[in-house]
């Protein structure tokens, strides 16, 4: 059984008989092996050190500014910081098993570097408080590069669509043709949904920069701490106002991950149609070779990997939402060690979506668009039908009768094995037979009317695929990012 809770290689396991916990005094036998390692985050959570660290100097200034601890303290203790910092990034700190997580680990080497002010720094603050201040300050940081990513993915979509904004494309619902619109005008509606996924993060990362510091184990200290203080050095935008909820509170974490799961999704539909475009039947596009792999039996084949892995990961950061919110549900106020959980699908929720938009923002440049093949399928679904209704409407025939009569059309086009432009003026007429008035309204501009470039130009309000509200677009879309 203890084979299934392994200790990783990097960490020693420890193994003294009497542990030096900060809490051994109150037991009368040390911690079981297998308890230690199936307790122990220090195998995920030292990536939050730097954050503890910085948590920990603003503490201990706050506490030396309150009389709480020594000048010469809070002088050591800043000292031992910056050293323990430094052995970290150079890959040199001992991270010991015994010592449980981030937060103990560096307290340890603290103390033996400094002795009795390493021991005093603790003063006024709970772990619980602690590891919520650290959490906050890390996802803070990882929200910052996400929206930075988020910025250069849109910069790379508005390129693209910009090239693109003349380029005809099929608009498909229910994955059939359906109307013309512009490619540069479908990449735009990628835009418009990483710019929400912008705006949501930018909302939670106000709702994340909140200082729990202070709040102790869960009803605050005794001591006079300043907590305004300690928020204004480490930038946050202020303190949570009750001290249960400060310590227990992970509605954060869940809301970046929803955050992060609606990004998923929206680059999952875009990876789907670049798979589907990219395919043989469709070719629509072709992606550089460096996001693609072989066949380790066809060697003709050029697979979209990197698209496939992007839709399977968006299960994965899916799933580590709902393990989030079920990790929350039952648990009473304040803090409970079922919250220790919350670190590793918050982690991998973020790599996830870090990589994801890393390596998204560097292959929409190598999307090599096939134009002439575009065009050839809007030929294959009848894609200016509409815009013969509209003309008939335009010409005073109701609605509904100029639906009906354009659905004889293509019927007649259909059976003919032809575009609707190919039946002719006296073709259409003869097919809209069956619905009065239809055909005489018909004349020679309806030609204009049938063509691909007709039915862009037609549509020239704000958010419709006109090349020059495309552009427009485009223009409002990158004054925003500036």
């Amino acid at each position: 059984m203890s084979d299934s809770l392994h200790t990783p290689q990097h960490l020693p396991e420890g193994g003294s008989a009497d542990p030096d916990k900060a809490w051994s005094g109150r037991f009368s036998e040390p911690v079981s092996e297998l308890v230690k390692r199936y307790t122990a985050s220090v195998y995920f959570d030292r990536r939050m050190a730097a954050q503890d660290i910085r948590g920990s100097v603003a503490h201990a200034r706050m506490l030396e500014r309150q009389g709480i601890i020594s000048a010469a303290d809070l002088a050591d203790i800043e000292r031992g910081l910056a050293q323990i910092g430094d052995e970290i990034a150079r890959g040199e700190f001992a991270w010991q098993l015994d010592d449980e997580d981030v937060h103990l680990n560096i307290e340890k080497r603290l103390t033996a570097l400094v002795g009795d002010a390493g021991k005093r720094l603790h003063t006024g603050r709970s772990r619980n408080d602690q590891v919520a201040t650290d959490i906050r300050l890390w996802l803070r940081d990882a929200i910052d590069q996400i929206l930075e990513l988020l910025t250069e993915f849109r910069c790379r979509l508005l390129d693209l669509a910009e090239q693109h904004a003349d380029t005809p494309l099929p608009g498909f619902t229910h994955l059939q043709v359906a109307q013309p619109v512009t490619f540069g005008h479908h990449l735009m509606a990628y835009h418009e949904m990483a710019s929400r996924d912008a705006e949501r993060f930018v909302d939670c990362r106000h709702r994340t920069n909140r200082l729990p510091l202070g709040a102790a184990a869960l009803a605050g200290t005794s001591f006079p701490i300043d907590r305004e203080s300690v928020a204004a050095e480490l930038g946050f935008e202020g303190v949570c106002e009750n001290s249960l909820d400060a310590v227990s509170d992970r509605d954060f974490a869940i809301e970046f991950t929803a955050a992060c799961a609606l990004t998923m999704i929206h680059l999952s539909r875009m990876s789907e149609e670049l798979i589907l475009w990219m395919s043989p039947r469709v070719g629509f596009i072709d992606l550089a070779d460096r996001f693609c792999t072989g066949s380790s039996i066809m060697p003709q084949k050029k697979n979209p990997d990197v698209p496939e892995l992007v839709r399977g990961k968006t299960g994965r950061v899916n799933g580590h939402l709902v393990a989030l919110l079920t990790l929350m549900k039952g648990q009473p106020l304040a803090y409970n060690k079922d919250n220790q959980e919350d670190k590793e699908p918050l982690y991998d929720t973020a790599d996830t979506v870090i990589d994801t938009l890393r390596i998204y923002a560097d292959m929409i440049p190598g999307i090599r668009v096939r134009a002439d093949n575009m065009r050839a399928a809007l030929t294959q679904g009848f894609a200016t039908a509409t815009d013969l209704a509209d003309y008939l409407v335009k010409k005073g025939l109701p609605f509904r009768d100029a639906h009906e009569a354009v659905a004889l059309a293509v019927r007649t086009a259909e059976q003919r094995g032809c575009d609707l432009p190919e039946l002719g003026l006296e073709g259409l007429r003869e097919s809209m037979q069956a619905v009065a008035g239809a055909g005489e309204r018909l004349g020679d501009d309806v030609a204009a009317a049938l063509t691909v470039e007709g039915a862009l130009q037609a549509r020239r309000h704000i958010g419709g695929t006109a090349p020059e509200q495309v552009r427009a677009a485009i223009a409002r879309a990158r004054a925003r990012l500036r």
